[in-house]
């Protein structure tokens, strides 16, 4: 695409990061709801892995070949939240993800974006092997979970994207549709993966 037709293109970004801090800050709002008086509590933005990346020792075959600053610098993840058992330091990692999509009154092409495709880096065997080392749950058990919301939880192609990505491994992905509505969020939790942290 040229410049000209770039710059005649609808600017997505700003709308797009805001919705994705309302549908962050909704999950926010109703997990720490849910768990006052209880031995959970959700954080927001934790930084256990922020360096993951940029601490990677490689090998210096590999090192002989790339750019190596001097400069020290940052890379690594930071999941949108994460929620603790504060008595045995079990953590589950959660990816909130909002995206438009294809549903009554929008075209097919309103469900284009691939804020889905990016919840699967948690799939990767490195990230899989860090989450699980720092969330103590196990070497068998997913350490993450990822909450879509707005259209994409209804896009009838997202939808069948996602349900077959997770196949086996269900109680990971959660569509919230309706976000003014706790209850099913809240249900998804309590009965498939509140029992992970205990």
């Amino acid at each position: 695409m040229g410049s000209k037709a770039l710059k005649g293109r609808d600017n997505w970004q700003g709308s797009s990061g805001a919705n994705a801090g309302a549908a962050e800050k909704s999950f926010l709002d109703v997990m720490k709801s849910n768990f006052v008086g209880t031995e959970f509590c959700v954080r927001a933005k934790p930084k256990e892995f922020r360096q993951i990346y940029s601490k990677m020792r490689l090998s210096d075959d590999v090192l002989k070949q790339i750019y190596n600053p001097d400069e020290t610098w940052i890379h690594g993840v930071i999941p949108d939240f994460a929620i603790d058992n504060t008595k045995n330091g079990k953590k589950l990692y959660v990816e909130v993800k909002r995206q438009d999509g294809w549903v009554e009154g929008k075209q097919r092409k309103d469900g284009r974006g691939n804020a889905h495709e990016r919840s699967c880096k948690f799939f990767t065997p490195g990230l899989l092997a860090s989450l699980r080392s720092e969330g103590k749950l196990g070497v068998d058990v997913l350490p993450f979970w990822v909450v879509f919301q707005g259209d994409i939880a209804r896009d009838p192609k997202r939808v069948r994207e996602i349900t077959h990505w997770y196949e086996g491994v269900g109680d990971h992905f959660f569509l919230w549709s309706d976000s003014t509505n706790p209850s099913p969020l809240l249900d998804h939790f309590e009965t498939k993966l509140k029992k992970l942290l205990l």
